[in-house]
């Protein structure tokens, strides 16, 4: 900060590099646009030193309006009913490693609002490129000038509700499969509200994996992803159910499984198993530690950031052919012991 009456000091500007290092401005902005490629390496130490010296940074307004470039692209995410924070992380992650500065912006409302909203992105030139995760109107996009790129990332619906990818119920299979092979016979599912695609998906493959292992499926229990939902279904249960796997439709509904199964005094894994999903940070650590299944939110986030780079070049994406989920297993999960019949 100046002291009273001191005016602040001027700001550098590119003729001051060129000045300090005893070259054209011309040399400096090129210095500057292409790293120093195609210049001298001893220019390139000149200009380098003067701009250091000076501590100069380039007007990025001014060369916005020159070039119509901002370095900026937007995320568009419907109001936050449940945190995004991995898949921006991961799409940010992305952008910056290309040079891009990141706006994330919550929009109320459907998809009209946040067409409208990225209607006044591009018209006023304020990005050069949009990553929705949600969905956007068809035909409003298709309006939008070529010069700013729109990606969307069907992931999420309006109300945060995980699509696409985020649906995938195919760790299921696995579950039931490895618990089957370990002796299990007889399973339980705790479903998801049924308005979400990813329970239901969950739900079907469950249905269809049971049928197709000829194992026993003691029921669905339609929950809402709370853990009272994982203690009102336990509930249901006749008292010799055990030898029995329950499988849970997110970590939090599993918590409240494996604190209603304790209280009914079944022991887990011995005869109760019991797995969760999203692999939430204290999923380790309940007691027992909860197999549940891993989504690589990250890679979510940072193909989708990839498809909206590679759209702005007018490129093919080279996406990671990693799998989006995984099964994490723990210790709430094992052989059944022999029960009497």
């Amino acid at each position: 900060m100046s002291a009273p009456g001191i005016p602040p000091a001027k700001r550098p500007t590119i003729l001051d590099v060129a000045r300090l290092a005893g070259v054209s401005h011309q040399t400096v902005s090129r210095y500057l646009r292409f790293s120093g490629e195609g210049l001298k390496p001893q220019t390139v130490a000149r200009v380098s030193a003067a701009v250091d010296e000076l501590g100069y940074r380039p007007n990025l307004v001014a060369r916005s309006m020159r070039t119509r470039r901002t370095g900026r692209l937007a995320v568009l995410i419907p109001t936050v009913a449940f945190n995004p924070a991995r898949m921006l992380a991961g799409a940010s992650a992305v952008a910056h490693e290309a040079g891009y500065a990141v706006d994330v912006i919550s929009v109320e409302g459907g998809a009209a609002s946040r067409s409208a909203r990225l209607s006044d992105l591009v018209e006023f030139g304020q990005v050069e490129g949009v990553l929705s995760f949600a969905p956007l109107d068809t035909e409003a996009v298709e309006r939008m000038p070529a010069a700013t790129t729109v990606v969307i990332a069907a992931e999420l619906d309006d109300e945060m509700r995980g699509i696409g990818e985020l649906a995938d119920g195919s760790a299921m299979t696995e579950i039931i499969e490895r618990l089957a092979a370990s002796g299990h016979r007889r399973f339980f599912h705790v479903a998801g509200a049924r308005d979400f695609a990813s329970a239901r998906a969950r739900r079907e493959i469950y249905l269809a994996t049971v049928e197709r292992l000829g194992l026993e499926s003691a029921g669905i229990y339609d929950g809402d992803w709370s853990g009272e939902s994982g203690v009102a279904a336990v509930a249901t249960l006749p008292d010799d159910a055990p030898p029995l796997a329950i499988l849970a439709a997110n970590d939090l509904v599993a918590a409240g499984v494996l604190a209603a199964v304790t209280a009914r005094g079944w022991r887990v894994p011995a005869e109760v198993s019991v797995t969760g999903w999203d692999d939430v940070a204290t999923a380790p650590f309940l007691i027992p530690a909860l197999t549940s299944v891993a989504i690589d939110l990250e890679r979510i986030g940072s193909d989708a950031m990839r498809r909206l780079l590679a759209a702005m070049r007018g490129e093919e994406a080279e996406l990671d052919d990693g799998p989006t989920s995984r099964v994490v297993w723990r210790a709430s999960t094992g052989s059944p012991e022999a029960h009497p019949a």
